[in-house]
């Protein structure tokens, strides 16, 4: 995808979901003009945005994330300098987090600043050049403001998800003769169906901005889309692996769509992109996975996950060399 066509993609899916949720929205307080509504708005909006400004702090708790100085970690913190430098931002916190899962995810908000992490997992799996892209593909998300935007659009459906729930728990405690109780539960159904169609939307868009990272880390680093490909392949390899030897790491995924690689989806990712045991260099990695077809089933599942299929993103990144 061309990086006009990939703008493109992105302001059209949040134009979408904005023009939906404005139009049911209007619709809704047209019919009902109740003050209870307008509450539910504002007390779901503030919710979400105290969740926003605390989320650094509930994210280094979960994910045992600690910030590191030059002195401690000379390579790394030089390595985020130089190419927060190239992508034109302020340095963001360079942050260490205690998970065996090979993974990297940047975070930020007015009141924590903005950071980048990379795991133990990440540091043991890739070589250092790979380590490089994949940070700067998480400066890519830091640059294009993703926290912010995914944040906003993370609202709307939730907005409606509430509106939904409201609305058909308000229907059950009416009589049935009442039309207001019908009104509410036909709003309150509309409103779920909503819900999903924005979901989906928040999802594509997810996955839209993975590219865009892809394509800056591809920008920012010397022979970018390589390192990142292989870095990428690696990480989905591990993690298959790691997960499937140690079930508790399934249960710390609570903020995946920072990741660079969706943990879990990663046993799928890795048959995608390797079913043959003997592969051992990098490059043997993409280039099977090179060779893989997408069927309409990883399509379609594609639809539901907040990172795009890892063979169309290797394909992707091969475009760009």
């Amino acid at each position: 995808m061309s990086l006009w066509k990939l703008r493109l993609s992105m302001l059209g899916t949040l134009t979408t979901i904005i023009g939906l949720s404005t139009l049911f929205f209007t619709v809704i307080l047209s019919l009902l003009g109740t003050f209870s509504l307008v509450t539910l708005v504002f007390i779901v909006v503030l919710f979400n945005v105290v969740q926003w400004l605390i989320a650094p702090y509930i994210i280094n708790a979960i994910y045992r994330a600690r910030e590191v100085t030059i002195s401690e970690e000379p390579r790394l913190c030089l390595m985020v300098e130089r190419l927060s430098k190239k992508s034109g931002i302020r340095t963001p916190k360079v942050m260490i987090a205690a998970s065996p899962i090979p993974n990297a995810f940047a975070y930020s908000s007015p009141i924590a600043g903005s950071r980048v992490a990379v795991t133990c997992g990440l540091r043991k799996t890739l070589d250092e050049e790979e380590v490089e892209a994949v940070i700067g593909h998480e400066l890519g998300h830091l640059k294009h403001r993703d926290v912010q935007v995914m944040m906003f659009v993370s609202i709307l459906p939730a907005i409606f998800y509430f509106i939904g729930y409201s609305m058909l728990l308000s229907s059950v405690f009416r009589r049935r003769d009442e039309r207001g109780g019908s009104s509410a539960a036909i709003i309150g159904i509309a409103s779920l169906v909503l819900y999903g169609i924005l979901t989906m939307f928040t999802l594509y868009l997810s996955r839209l901005r993975e590219y865009y990272a892809d394509r800056h880390s591809a920008s920012i680093v010397e022979e970018g889309s390589r390192k990142l490909s292989e870095g990428l392949a690696k990480i989905v390899h591990s993690t298959g692996r790691i997960k499937r030897t140690r079930p508790e790491t399934r249960s710390r995924n609570s903020f995946k769509a920072l990741f660079i690689s969706d943990p879990d989806r990663a046993e799928a990712d890795a048959m995608a992109i390797a079913q043959s045991a003997s592969i051992t260099g990098d490059q043997q990695l993409i280039q099977e996975a090179l060779k893989k077809e997408v069927t309409t089933l990883e399509k379609f599942l594609e639809l539901f996950s907040t990172h795009p299929n890892i063979v169309k993103r290797l394909k992707a990144l091969q475009k760009l060399t």
